[in-house]
């Protein structure tokens, strides 16, 4: 597994937390750190089945100038590895499948599928 993580989000903290206590190994991206590529974000709104303005932390200050702009996939994706502050957080992949950890318990439904289709 791996998650999209910032040490100073609790939620990223708790969601590690959950999926550590299950036993499972998970492989830590800081994204503010290794930001990830416009190719990368693209797998991930695929993988989230989600439009890349989903994506976007829309509170933070950064997004101010864009709030009432109706951006493009490409316009978000974008402005996301310009600024990955704005991407939301934590976001877990395992295998073909993401999730955002918004509440973080939802990351234990990866876990989930996974055994089901075992």
């Amino acid at each position: 597994m791996i998650i999209y993580y910032n040490s100073r989000c609790r939620k990223c903290r708790e969601a590690l937390s959950l999926l550590q206590d299950e036993g499972c190994e998970v492989e830590i991206r800081n994204y503010l750190k290794e930001i990830p590529t416009l190719a990368e974000l693209q797998q991930l709104v695929k993988l989230l089945g989600c439009k890349a303005e989903q994506l976007i932390r829309k509170e933070e200050e950064v997004f101010l100038p864009f709030h009432d702009k109706k951006l493009s996939e490409l316009q978000a994706l974008k402005l996301m590895v310009k600024h990955p502050l704005l991407i939301q957080r934590p976001i877990v992949i395992s295998g073909n499948r993401a999730v955002i950890g918004r509440p973080p318990a939802l990351v234990l439904n990866l876990l989930l599928k996974s055994s089901k289709q075992k």
